[in-house]
């Protein structure tokens, strides 16, 4: 539930009361998207995810670059949820008259300690503890919007709203552009699908499991997230006034909860989604950490990143992480921009990131499918990974031209962050090679699932994971 918290809003500033078609367009690219990891997934798995995808479908060089965007996708997400998490908090506490002026910075520095803790821990008991707060937090979500959508119904909504079908449209002389930009909204509330690959090391049957996991996610994540917006959208109105208020409330949960069933309802939901948003740092947090343990062990074997705990858990990735991740919350508070244009500004950063790891494991999808050896899939299947393709360098070509202000900045950060990564595969002594011999000494791309002289069992990815199989 966290995940939507905010998005909805920074859909709407762009695209009016039309928000929802931002998900629309999220939703049919992230199929696409979904539709190359399933598919490779199928026959390669590892704890790096899109590093090894790309690596073993197009190249190890490109392979790296794609690992190390993906580690700032997951950084940066990281940072935008740790945020959040102050903003959410704060509001909690102000519902219940605890207080109404707070710092978000303490308050997001005592969560990243609370990740922090967590992600040392065995994967499986934080998992069985967040899955229950979400579910409940789901719930909350969905029940509030069926209120919301009943209330409208039967014309007892609180200013007047009505349900309508006006949701589906745009602001006058907005197209495909406008709609592609907003949409990188969309594809973050997605962020993480491709996570099950990340894991793979860590499940008993991870050419199995990881594409069904996937399959689900983003089905039923759709559905919600669908549901979610649509209901923001009508419970604050399609009315200038209404569209107003959705584009600049900080807290969308805790204003409609409030509005349609009671100020206790709202809080408890401002709660939630801040535990929510602490689940996903969770997981960004390892996801980061795991990738970039995954790197640093084949461009430095003797790099400390390596190191891990008795539960699996890289321990220096993750310190080192948490500490960027700490930096950049003083850096951004000092600069006085507040919370909810900070967690903006970070999530897009994010996204970006994640973005450019799409477009590279499509492309990844496309060469080894249908062009790599045997074909590998129907050949009317092309067109999938092709539109998908299409759909997120499009996404990313209108968050890069034309932009204004600060978010200008955002593609030309990632874009020095991806020369980085080039130059450590590229130049750094003997890191090339290491990277193609990790690849080659994975599970043979061409095995099939059900290969029982498949050595993934006996991989670097499966042994630095340790710990936990769940």
């Amino acid at each position: 539930m966290g995940a939507m918290a905010l998005l909805g809003t920074g859909a709407a500033a762009l695209l009016g009361k039309g928000a929802v078609m931002a998900f629309v367009f999220a939703i049919v690219g992230v199929a696409f998207v979904a539709y190359g990891f399933v598919k490779l997934s199928s026959h390669i798995s590892n704890t790096g995810s899109v590093y090894a995808l790309v690596g073993k479908t197009i190249g190890p060089r490109t392979g790296f670059v794609a690992g190390w965007a993906l580690v700032a996708a997951y950084v940066g997400i990281a940072i935008g949820s740790t945020i959040e998490i102050g903003l959410f908090f704060n509001s909690f506490l102000s519902l219940l008259h605890i207080a109404t002026v707070h710092e978000w910075l303490w308050e997001a520095i005592i969560a990243l300690a609370v990740i922090g803790v967590m992600s040392i821990r065995e994967i499986k008991l934080i998992t069985r503890i967040l899955l229950w707060i979400e579910i409940a937090g789901v719930a909350l979500v969905a029940g509030l919007s069926v209120v919301i959508i009943v209330r409208l119904a039967i014309g007892a909504a609180p200013a007047g709203q009505t349900l309508s079908f006006q949701i589906f449209t745009l602001p006058a002389g907005t197209g495909i552009a406008g709609i592609a930009g907003a949409a990188v909204f969309g594809f973050l509330a997605f962020a993480g699908f491709e996570g099950a690959a990340a894991l793979g090391g860590e499940s008993l049957h991870p050419k199995k499991d990881i594409p069904r996991a996937i399959i689900i996610a983003v089905a039923l994540v759709g559905v919600f997230y669908m549901l979610v917006v649509a209901t923001q959208s009508l419970g604050f109105g399609v009315s200038a006034s209404g569209v107003k208020a959705f584009q600049s409330t900080s807290t969308p949960y805790g204003d409609l909860g409030t509005a349609y069933i009671g100020t206790a309802y709202a809080a408890l939901l401002n709660l939630l989604a801040s535990i929510s948003l602490l689940a996903i740092t969770v997981g960004t947090l390892a996801g980061a950490a795991r990738v970039a343990m995954a790197l640093a062990r084949d461009a430095s074997p003797k790099s400390p990143l390596i190191k891990v705990n008795k539960f699996g858990s890289p321990m220096v990735a993750l310190g080192v992480i948490a500490a960027f991740i700490l930096i950049a919350m003083v850096g951004q508070r000092l600069t006085g921009v507040d919370e909810k244009d900070a967690t903006f500004y970070w999530l897009t950063v994010g996204t970006i990131a994640l973005l450019v790891a799409y477009a590279l494991a499509t492309a990844g999808a496309l060469k080894f499918l249908f062009f790599t050896g045997a074909r590998k899939a129907p050949r009317w299947q092309v067109v999938v990974p092709i539109l998908g393709l299409l759909v997120v360098l499009y996404t990313i070509y209108t968050n890069v031209v034309g932009v204004t202000g600060v978010y200008a900045w955002f593609p030309w950060i990632i874009l020095g962050w991806l020369i980085i990564g080039f130059v450590i595969v590229q130049f750094v002594p003997g890191a090339r090679a290491r990277v193609r011999t990790s690849l080659a000494t994975e599970d043979d791309p061409d095995a099939t699932p059900t290969d029982p002289k498949s050595p993934t069992s006996h991989t670097a990815s499966s042994t630095t994971s340790g710990g936990d199989h769940s």
